[in-house]
């Protein structure tokens, strides 16, 4: 097929590669193919037609001939004869079966009347048939040759005694021979060519074969025969082969060739009204084509795709201004999100006790995952971060409302205990929705640096002392907010000397999974924190960012990725520079 689209292509070139000029190629292709396959199948059977006629002539004269031979001479006694003389002979004198020597053993045979009168029996039947010889002879096992009786040919003449080696298959097909079909053997000789050799054996009383009576007739007028057949055939396709491809040409033009470029037309028209914007009307609906196949249906379903285009464009106005629309509001939620979440770093720049930094980055364009961090006192700073059940708006949308409960019962003064179990209290009692939330929630009193915390359902934090590494730290968890009503939650407390870390993160870090479908997983979290441990709260997530991002590579984001980093300075630090630089 030419690499030119059909609207380049000359009319010389849309003719040669045109359906018609392809079908009647592949007809007249197809046609030759079959032609070729017909002949040989023709020289197949003409000739084994022929050969069976030739075997049947064979066959029949030797039986005739043995029939004769049994009634009128006495054949056992000659062939015994002959036999006998040449199995006494050694291996040697056989051997030499042209010499005078071997000839003379058996030059008393040719006066005996018996054989006389078989020799002139045999050349009645030779001089009234179309074979090349008939003769008597008899398939000797012991030395694998074939051993001549009576021959009434003047040709090439075998005596009697005369011998000659035969394929030892060709001794086992006569000897075996049980009387069914035509016994016969075709063999190659170099002196005449193809020949077609039948019998018939004659038994004595205890049924033992002492000699065949056997017919030769040449095949070499069968390869004139099939030539002159083959020859005929082969111009009678020369002629059907032509004929027979335009017949069919007529037929698939008209069927098939015809109503496809019908409805090529027809398409190429409705692509050409769809590019200028005109109005297409039913173009395929009117074309009429009734060929009562797959054709006929092709045009059938053009009319249905037509008229289903025309709806689909319709609806994919109406979708695209929707989408557009949506999107324009999955942006501003995004942004309202983003605002909800404090984004503003550094956080509390007056308070040198303590440096905090965050981030959060959804898998969707609203997420579930949130943080938070406020001073409930002067001295006490509430830090949360949560991870809600799904993704997408309706996450979102439990989101705020538990971050806003969260808020709301921390500011109350109460204890990160009371503010878990009060908080799940309210949300079970309207959660026909079933989601629920896991949060880790803290209080830091910045004069002693006691962290108190509860933990519903949450990762582990991961801490960080002093002349350290980071470190998970295994709190005491307890059931996710929302999950079930009445639950109690456990306190804990850790003590953060001047220069510890704490690091809170939402299950998206660990479980962030890469082209091979590998978790990033923990090991791997506390490898990029302790190569940033020493770096501020911002470059420690950073870090973290930067290692997830180098494993994730290409792979999609699946969950929310929300870090909290805490970096506790001390109180008694900062007051000391705050008197030494009043006292300046």
């Amino acid at each position: 097929m030419s690499e030119k689209s059909i609207a380049l292509m000359t009319d010389k070139e849309k003719k040669y590669h045109s359906l018609s000029t392809r079908v009647f190629r592949l007809v007249l292709l197809g046609a030759s193919i079959m032609g070729i396959l017909l002949l040989l199948l023709g020289i197949f059977l003409y000739s084994l037609a022929v050969a069976n006629q030739y075997i049947s002539t064979s066959y029949t004269l030797a039986h005739s001939a043995a029939e004769v031979l049994q009634k009128s001479e006495d054949v056992e006694a000659l062939a015994n004869e002959v036999t006998g003389r040449f199995r006494s002979m050694t291996d040697a004198e056989r051997a030499d079966v042209d010499s005078e020597a071997y000839e003379s053993r058996f030059a008393d045979v040719q006066e005996r009347k018996d054989f006389i009168s078989i020799r002139t029996t045999l050349g009645y039947f030779l001089e009234s048939s179309d074979v090349y010889d008939v003769y008597l002879a008899f398939y000797d096992r012991e030395t694998g040759g074939l051993l001549y009786f009576a021959d009434p040919s003047e040709e090439d003449v075998a005596l009697p005694g005369y011998w000659e080696e035969v394929n030892a298959s060709e001794i086992e097909h006569f000897l075996s021979w049980d009387g069914e079909g035509m016994l016969y053997n075709i063999s190659k000789m170099e002196k005449y060519g193809w020949i077609c050799t039948s019998g018939y054996p004659l038994k004595n009383e205890k049924g033992e074969i002492y000699a065949f009576v056997l017919a030769d007739i040449t095949l070499k007028e069968l390869v004139p025969k099939l030539t002159g057949f083959a020859l005929g055939y082969g111009a009678l396709l020369i002629v059907l082969i032509p004929l027979f491809g335009w017949l069919m040409l007529r037929h698939i033009k008209k069927k098939i060739v015809n109503p496809v470029n019908t409805i090529a037309e027809a398409a190429q028209t409705y692509v050409q009204s769809k590019s200028s914007g005109g109005q297409r009307g039913a173009l395929f609906e009117g074309l009429n084509i009734h060929t009562g196949d797959e054709v006929e249906n092709l045009a059938l379903s053009m009319t249905e795709m037509e008229k289903d285009i025309t709806n689909y464009e319709e609806n994919l106005t109406r979708v695209t201004a929707e989408k557009q629309r949506i999107g324009t509001e999955l942006a501003l939620a995004t942004r309202i999100q983003a605002d909800m979440l404090p984004n503003i770093f550094p956080a509390f720049p007056e308070r040198k006790e303590f440096n905090i930094y965050a981030s959060m980055t959804p898998a969707k364009e609203v997420g579930g995952d949130f943080y938070d961090f406020f001073f409930v006192t002067q001295d006490r700073l509430a830090m949360v971060i949560a991870d809600v059940s799904g993704k997408g708006i309706p996450a979102a949308m439990f989101m705020m409302m538990a971050k806003s409960m969260i808020q709301t019962q921390a500011a109350s003064g109460r204890g990160p205990k009371e503010v878990l179990e009060t908080v799940n209290r309210l949300i079970c009692a309207n959660n026909q929705e079933e989601m629920f939330v896991t949060v880790w929630f803290a209080i830091l009193d910045m004069k002693s640096g006691r962290l108190t915390a509860a933990n519903a359902g949450h990762e582990y934090p991961i801490l960080k002392k002093p002349d350290g590494d980071f470190e998970i730290y295994k709190d005491k968890h307890g059931f996710v907010i929302g999950g079930m009503e009445h639950m109690r939650y456990k306190e804990y407390e850790i003590q953060l000397e001047p220069g510890s870390k704490l690091f809170v993160y939402t299950d998206g870090v660990a479980e962030a999974t890469s082209m091979d479908l590998e978790l990033f997983g923990m090991e791997r979290t506390l490898e990029a924190l302790n190569e940033a441990k020493d770096g501020s709260a911002e470059e420690i997530l950073l870090s973290v960012n930067r290692a997830i991002d180098r494993f994730v590579g290409d792979a999609e984001q699946f969950d929310d990725l929300t870090m909290m980093c805490l970096e506790y300075n001390g109180y008694e630090s900062v007051t000391e520079d705050h008197e030494l630089a009043e006292e300046k």
